[in-house]
Order: C-alpha cells, then structure tokens, then sequence
C-alpha cells in the first residue's frame, strides 16, 4: 500500500493566521519535490509553500480565500515519504517569507531583482501535448526534466509564474496576472511587466498603487504623480535606494495615510536622571556596558504604559487588543536604513540587561546581521535623535502599534521654581498617536505622566 504524507502549514512566524491566494494543485495532480503547493500571504511578505516529497496530490484541504494557521493540513501526497511534512515546508517557505526586519516584504524586491534567475526554478510546461500523459501533472504540467525540475513556459494560462512583489501590485491594481505578458525568462511575470500593463489598462500604480521610486498614492482621487525630467534644469545623479528603504517606503506610507496622526509635544526635566545615569555607568565601569538616555527611556515608558494599557495596544477590526507584554522598539540609524530592533519584557528586565540588550541588537542593526525575530512583536516605538540635534519632529506610528516617542537634543534652560529661575536639563518629547485609539487629553495626560517619571528616576520602580 502507498504511504501517505501530510503536507502542513509550516513556521509563519508572529502571525496567528494568514490568507491563501492561491492553490496552485488540484486532486490527482503529480508532483515533484520542491515544486509549489499553495501561496500564503501575511502583512509582510508572500510565501509559497513547497512540497516535501515527490508523490499525487490524493486530497486538497485548503482553498483559497482560507485562513491558515501552523500545523494546519494543507493537503495529503500519496507515494511519498509519509508522515508529517510540515518541518520541511518550513525551512523553504521561510526563506522565500524572510523580510526585513521589518520590517517587511525584503524578499519581494530581491525575487524581482533575481528576476530570471529565479524563474528557473518555478514549475510550467510547453503548452498542449498530443497523447495525454498517464497520470495528471499538476495544472497540466509537463513530465519533469532529468534534473527533477519541470519545465516553465511563457503559454501557461491558467497559473502565471511570478514573484512576490508582482502578485501584490497586481492585486493592488486590481489586475488579473493571467493578462499580463511575462517578460521575465521562460514567461515570469516581473513587477515591472504588471506596472507596464497597468499603465497600458489605465490603472497606473502611480495614481492607484503604492509608491515606487518616491511617488505614488495609494488614495484613490489624488492626482497621479509628477513624471519631470530633472536633467532638463541641469546636472543631476540618480542613486539606487537602499534595500531597506525601498522595503521601508511603502509601510512608512501607508502608515502616515491610513493613521489620523496627532503629535502632543511636551518636556521633561531630565536633570536629576542624567545625574543618576552618570552614577550608575561610573558604579558599574567593569561590567562592559554603558547604560544610555535611551535605556532609561525605555524603562520610563513601560511604567508609563502600564498606567495608560491603551497606548500598548493595536486595533483588530471592530476590537482593540490591549497588550499585557511590553516589547518596546527602539530606531536604530544604520547604513542601510532606519530599523526598529525590539526588547522584548522591557518591564521585567533590569536597567543594565536593557544597556546590554539595546547595544547588541543597534550593532546587529548596523552590521546587518538582525534576524526578522528580533525585529517583530513590538507594542510601542521610541525614536531618538537627541545624538544628531533638533528640537522636535513628528515620528511615524509604526503600525500595528498605536503611538510612538520621539525625543529631540536636551538643553539646559532656565525654570522657575517658585522663587527664582534655576537651570535644568530639559528633553524634548514628541509622541504621535493613531486618534482613533487616543484623543488628546490622554495624549496630554501621558506626556505629562511620562515626564513625570523622567524627573524622578525612582518612579520607574513604582
């Protein structure tokens, strides 16, 4: 009797579910190990799914549309090694999912900039045979070639071969990828054919999809994007963005669209906590490490946050979900690119363990060296840019959190005791919060808390 496999949804990381777009086997399909099952989709990245085995598809399980968890059946191979499949998938899926940090969708740019290297690699065929084979091949492939892989081809209708970043902007453009001429090796479809076909069918991503190349909207009635050639008003260079910038841009935006933005400004009187900070780093010279502004405001606002729940949490359609762990980002400038590593637990965690933490993942950061882990499941951001200078500025809510703390340079200034004016050490403190969570007077009143806090360093500990 044939042995069956299980095929399952492997790792997808913090998601507790994700979409499948695409099922791309029916039935009675044969397949090769390697060869695509289905397409997940989270909110940073799109993933397919691989088959770990060679074998026929004896039952599907999932259908598109579906929501999908870990370990969830996606379906049954019959022929194949048996036993659960959902460890193998996980490694492959994985690595097609592996984005930023971040942030988000770093493997979508990279599949497009592979390009054709990549299209090797996905399956196909030559189109109509005269004999029907013995068995059906997924989708009506091909028989495989003698190194194990099928044979892509440009005359494939009814699925289309593409990479991450052209499925999303098709979809974005409300597009169908069966219409659109791949020009990518053997028939891929490439993000730029989808923007191409796009244009051609007026639906110009500049108009109606997301950014690219620093314009864009993705609000529907604005304008469409200035097209100027620069060179016509003299000498310019053109610099490729960053990887981390293109992955960034199009988040940062949809976050200052889709989030009522409100910045509370306020200050803090930091004096006696600059003098308590310089204490602790002089007591503890021989621990190797050096505990900084931003550790202590890290510290600040977990208590700041247990007294406010609202502002450490996200928005979940019709419900708000209140969050009772603290994993506080914090953006780290890098050569790369703005990133927002995360201590997890800041409220459990002592001031050193915080120093420590944040100097090892900021030169992760840098090096680029950080793992998409240790950048996800962050409840609030702080962002300083006291090293560089200004006075305030209005951070961008890193969604799904709902607020986020900018602070600027400290100045001594002069402030009124009652009796005469004394200087202290004031820091300004910029926060921005999604206002459909928070009006203003809970902005005020955390601001006002916060600085609190700041003022006396033995608040942290109530």
């Amino acid at each position: 009797m044939a042995s069956m496999t299980e095929v399952t949804v492997p790792d997808i990381g913090d998601f507790d579910a994700v979409d499948v777009i695409e099922v791309l086997v029916s039935a009675g399909d044969e397949i090769t190990k390697e060869q695509p099952l289905i397409v997940l989709e989270s909110e940073k990245a799109t993933m397919e799914v691989p088959s770990p085995v060679d074998g026929t598809v004896a039952e599907v399980k999932v259908s598109k549309g579906d929501k999908v968890s870990q370990g969830d059946l996606i379906l049954t191979l019959e022929g194949g090694d048996g036993g659960g499949a959902g460890d193998d998938g996980a490694e492959s899926a994985g690595d097609d999912a592996d984005a930023d940090g971040g942030q988000d969708d770093a493997g979508d740019d990279e599949d497009e900039q592979k390009g054709d290297e990549d299209a090797g690699d996905e399956p196909g065929d030559d189109g109509p045979k005269d004999e029907a084979p013995p068995k059906r091949s997924a989708k009506g492939q091909d028989p495989v070639r003698p190194d194990g892989t099928i044979r892509p081809s440009p005359a494939r209708t009814d699925v289309v071969y593409a990479g991450p970043a052209a499925r999303k902007l098709a979809r974005t453009l409300g597009l169908d990828l069966a219409d659109v001429k791949g020009t990518g090796r053997e028939g891929r479809v490439t993000r730029e054919d989808v923007a191409a076909h796009g244009q051609a069918s007026g639906k110009d991503e500049r108009r109606g999809g997301p950014a690219a190349g620093g314009g864009g909207s993705a609000v529907a009635g604005l304008p469409g994007w200035p097209e100027v050639d620069f060179e016509a008003f003299g000498p310019v260079e053109r610099e490729a963005l960053s990887r981390v910038t293109r992955i960034a841009g199009p988040y940062l935006a949809r976050n200052w669209v889709m989030i009522p933005h409100v910045t509370q400004f306020d200050e803090a009187d930091i004096t006696d906590l600059e003098a308590f900070r310089k204490e602790v780093n002089e007591a503890h010279r021989d621990a190797g490490v050096k505990v900084t502004l931003v550790s202590l405001l890290m510290k600040a606002c977990a208590a700041t946050l247990r007294a406010f729940p609202h502002f450490n949490s996200s928005l979940d359609g019709d419900e708000l979900v209140v969050k009772r762990h603290y994993h506080l980002g914090f953006a780290a400038d890098t050569p790369q690119g703005l990133m927002v590593p995360v201590i997890r637990d800041v409220d459990r965690k002592g001031l050193l363990d915080i120093a420590r933490e944040l100097t090892e993942l900021s030169a992760a950061a840098r090096d680029g060296a950080i793992s998409r882990e240790q950048m996800q499941g962050g409840t609030f951001t702080v962002s300083s840019l006291g090293g560089i200078g200004g006075t305030a500025f209005t951070p961008i809510v890193n969604a799904p959190e709902v607020a986020i703390l900018g602070v600027s340079r400290s100045q001594m200034k002069p402030v009124w005791n009652g009796q005469t004016f004394v200087p202290r050490l004031m820091l300004p403190l910029s926060l921005s919060y999604d206002h459909r969570v928070i009006d203003g007077a809970a902005g005020a009143r955390f601001t006002t808390h916060l600085a609190d806090v700041l003022s006396d360093p033995r608040k942290m500990l109530l």
